[in-house]
C-alpha cells in the first residue's frame, strides 16, 4: 500500500517541513517554500537485498581505466579523463556554451565509445542545427529527446553506453512524483535513480544542471553530494573566454581549470593561457606574476591605477584579486615605505579579469601601485612572485619551481622572488636572472630604480 503526504521544501536549500513558512528557517529566503505531494512507501514494498561487509585485504585493487573526453582542457579538470560509473555534473549560466562543449565532446567520444545523448530541453531538430554549426562529421552518437525519467531509464538499459548525458536534469520529470518538474523533490528522485543506474551498469554520466540568480548549482546541496564530480562553466557575455573549473573531485583535483575561447563553430580549448593573460609591454603599473591553478602554472598580468583623490574617503576597487588583500598590501607600502596612499584612488585589475588567490600574487600588486604611482615602468621583461608578510617580508611561495620555469618556458629575462634554498638556485643557472629579496623595500629599489 501507498499513501500521499503533503510536504514543503524549500526550492533554494532543500529543507523540508510539514507546514507552510513565508521565510525559510534554514536558508533565510523568502518566498522560496513551496507544498509538494510524496508518494509514502510501505516498508514491504522496499526491496530488500542482502550484503555483508569484507575486510580490505578481499577488495580487488585495480587501477581505474579512465576515457579521454578529446579535449586535453576538460580532461584535465576531469583528473585525466572520464571514470566508467561515475556521475559528472556540470553547471553554468544561461547560454555560457554547456550543451555546446558537452555535445562536442560527445561527438568525439562517440568514435571511440558507445554514447548516448538525452535531450530534455530541445528537440531532435533543434540538436541538429547546433550539429551543424559546429561542423561536426559524421558519427554514432545516439541522440534521444525525452523527458520523462522511465522512458529515459529503459533506453540507457537498451543501448548501455559506455558515456550517458542528461540535458538537464530540471527538465526531466518522474511521473510517479506530483511535483512540477526542476523541483527540488523532482531534482533529488530523478538524480538518485540515474544514479543507480549509472552505478549498476558501469555507465558513466554527465549531468547538466542550471544555476540561481547566485550563481549556485539550482536544487538541493544533496545533489553535489550525491554526484562524484561537479564542475562550474565560467564566464561573461563580454569576454569569449571560458574557464572550466573543478569544484568537487572524487577522482582528482579540485583546483585544476581548463580555458576554452568561444568562436563561431564552438568551443576550442587554450593550450598555452599565459599568452592570454599577459601582454609584452613595459609601461607603468603593470606587472607580471606567475600563479597556481591546480598543477598548472599560469602567468598573468596585474594592472594598477592610483591616483590623486578628491574625496575625504579614496576609492579601492579590485578585478580579480581580494578587496581585502588589496587593503593588506596597502597599509604594508605605508607603513614600511612610509608613502602616504590614504591620500589616493587605488584600481586594480588582472589581465582578462582572471580570479587569482594564490598570495604569491601580493609583491606583483604592490611593484604595480608602486609603479603606477611614482609613473614609472618596472624592470623590463621581469615577473615578481612574493607574499608580503605584515611586517614587510618577502614570505616564501609554493611550487617556487614550476613558476620559475613558466617564466623561462615564456621568455622572460628577470624573475623577483623571495630567499631561495641554494640548490634551487643552482637549477636555473644561466637560464634566468634571479633576484632574491627578503623585504618589500629590496624589491621596491630592485624594480623601479632602473
Amino acid at each position: 500500500m501507498s499513501s500521499k503526504l503533503s510536504i514543503f521544501i524549500c526550492q533554494n536549500c532543500g529543507t523540508e517541513t510539514s507546514q507552510y513558512f513565508g521565510k525559510c528557517l534554514n536558508c533565510n529566503s523568502w518566498n522560496s517554500i513551496v507544498e509538494e505531494i510524496k508518494s509514502k512507501r510501505s516498508k514491504n514494498q522496499e526491496t530488500q537485498h542482502s550484503k555483508k561487509a569484507i575486510p580490505f585485504n578481499e577488495i580487488s585493487s585495480k587501477k581505474i581505466s579512465r576515457f579521454t573526453t578529446c579535449f586535453q582542457e576538460f580532461d584535465r579538470v576531469l583528473g585525466g579523463g572520464i571514470v566508467p560509473g561515475s556521475l559528472v555534473l556540470l553547471g553554468g549560466e544561461p547560454g555560457i556554451g554547456k550543451s555546446t562543449l558537452v555535445l562536442q565532446s560527445a561527438a568525439k567520444i562517440s568514435l571511440n565509445e558507445k554514447v548516448l545523448y538525452v535531450t530534455a530541453e530541445e528537440s531532435l531538430e533543434q540538436v541538429k542545427i547546433r550539429w551543424e554549426r559546429l561542423n561536426q562529421d559524421n558519427t554514432d552518437l545516439k541522440i534521444f529527446a525525452e523527458t520523462n525519467l522511465s522512458l529515459i531509464t529503459q533506453e540507457i538499459k537498451r543501448l548501455n553506453p559506455s558515456f550517458a548525458i542528461i540535458d538537464s536534469i530540471q527538465a526531466i520529470h518522474n511521473h510517479e512524483m506530483e511535483s512540477s518538474p526542476g523541483s527540488v523533490s523532482q531534482v533529488r528522485a530523478c538524480s538518485t535513480e540515474l544514479q543507480n543506474l549509472a552505478k549498476e551498469n558501469n555507465i558513466a554520466l554527465l549531468i547538466i544542471g542550471h544555476v540561481t540568480k547566485d550563481g549556485a548549482l539550482a536544487g538541493p546541496k544533496t545533489l553535489e553530494h550525491l554526484v562524484d564530480t561537479v564542475i562550474n562553466f565560467e564566464g561573461d557575455n563580454i569576454s569569449s573566454y571560458r574557464l572550466l573549473r573543478s569544484i568537487k573531485n572524487r577522482f582528482g583535483s579540485t583546483f585544476e581549470i581548463g580555458i576554452f575561447e568561444m568562436v563561431e563553430e564552438g568551443l576550442r580549448e587554450i593550450k598555452n593561457p599565459s599568452s592570454i593573460f599577459t601582454n609584452k609591454e613595459n609601461i607603468s603599473g603593470v606587472t607580471t606574476t606567475i600563479t597556481n591553478e591546480g598543477t598548472r602554472p599560469l602567468a598573468v598580468d596585474i594592472q594598477a591605477l592610483v591616483n590623486k583623490t578628491f574625496y575625504s574617503n579614496p576609492r579601492r576597487t579590485t578585478t580579480g584579486i581580494s578587496i581585502n588583500r588589496l587593503h593588506q598590501i596597502l597599509a604594508v607600502i605605508e607603513k614600511h615605505l612610509g608613502i602616504k596612499l590614504s591620500e589616493f584612488d587605488c584600481y586594480i585589475a588582472t589581465g582578462g579579469g582572471f580570479e587569482i588567490n594564490d598570495p604569491s600574487s601580493d609583491l606583483g600588486v604592490a611593484i604595480s601601485i608602486l609603479s603606477s604611482l611614482k609613473n614609472v615602468p618596472p624592470l623590463a621583461n621581469s615577473s615578481f612572485i612574493g607574499e608580503l608578510g605584515l611586517s614587510g617580508q618577502v614570505r616564501k611561495s609554493n611550487n617556487l619551481r614550476v613558476k620559475i620555469e613558466e617564466a623561462i618556458r615564456l621568455g622572460i629575462k628577470n624573475i623577483v622572488v623571495p630567499k631561495l634554498e641554494e640548490e634551487l638556485n643552482h637549477s636555473f643557472e644561466n637560464l634566468i636572472n634571479i633576484k632574491e629579496i627578503s623585504n618589500i623595500k629590496e624589491a621596491v629599489e630592485y624594480s623601479l630604480s632602473k
